[in-house]
């Protein structure tokens, strides 16, 4: 009684001389040209002007103000007077960047599509995703056009019948053994499998990672810009005033009895009986 013996493909080593490493080496040389040519076409941040930091810092002013309204180390005279103060301040709109709203006329957010700024980052975006998708696109229809249905290597190690339509794109062989890679398949393995080896020589935060291809669109990044847009300070200082007048409700000095309680810790004083 025979049993007939699994078929052995032999491959020339030709084939991995002139098609596994090729594509293997300009993956990575591709990866690392687009990680820099990404860092060139980042600008670099633009620089607050003194009056739009002045903005940002009243309000966390305040913000800090009232996060330590209920252990101030603020006597209560001064809290009070800076609480009003700040009040009155935003009320008046003293810490806009564009100055004091004049009359009736309300202010509003910078539209993102006017803003040059906003505009600046989104194209910006744009250019980053097309850096990084052109170049799997080229590579992959390098690897359609010249090396269509190579078999390339073979896995050490057992699979099962599911990755065969993973492993063995643009091959019509349904008898060969799993372990078998495509040109098509070995594109995909190395698209996700350098990811490790890019994080190792350029760092963790580095444009060369592929798998944000496969997730992002080119229009993600104008759709984040859209959602950083310029923030109302009109409508934050006015919630503002509100906030400060309810922590005003919940002011305590934390100095409040400061000797008493000293006193009572080493022993000079006896303990409070409740």
């Amino acid at each position: 009684m025979s049993v007939d013996a699994p078929t052995s493909l032999y491959l020339d080593p030709q084939i991995r001389d002139w098609v596994l490493f090729p594509i293997t080496l300009v993956m990575i040389l591709v990866g690392i040209l687009r990680h820099y040519v990404v860092v060139l076409l980042q600008s670099p941040p633009k620089k607050l002007s003194r009056a739009g930091v002045r903005e940002q810092r009243a309000l966390l002013r305040s913000q800090i103000l009232r996060a330590t309204s209920s252990k101030s180390p603020i006597p209560p005279a001064h809290y009070k007077a800076l609480s009003r103060y700040l009040s009155d301040a935003f009320r008046l709109g003293a810490y806009l960047k564009d100055g004091p709203p004049n009359g009736d006329v309300v202010s509003s957010a910078t539209n993102a599509l006017t803003d040059p700024a906003t505009m600046d980052g989104m194209m910006a975006g744009m250019k980053t995703q097309l850096v990084m998708m052109v170049p799997q696109m080229i590579i992959m229809g390098w690897i359609n056009f010249f090396f269509q249905g190579f078999v390339l290597i073979k896995l050490p190690f057992p699979l099962t019948f599911g990755f065969k339509s993973m492993l063995q794109r643009s091959i019509d062989a349904p008898d060969m053994d799993v372990r078998w890679v495509s040109s098509l398949s070995w594109y995909f393995l190395n698209l996700f499998g350098l990811n490790g080896l890019y994080r190792l020589f350029l760092g963790g935060d580095n444009s060369a990672d592929s798998s944000r291809d496969m997730t992002m669109s080119p229009f993600a990044s104008a759709g984040a810009s859209q959602l950083g847009q310029p923030q109302d300070f009109t409508k934050l200082f006015k919630a503002e005033c509100d906030n400060l007048e309810l922590s005003e409700g919940q002011y305590a000095w934390a100095g409040e009895e400061l000797d008493v309680k000293v006193l009572r810790k080493y022993g000079k004083l006896l303990p409070r009986s409740d």
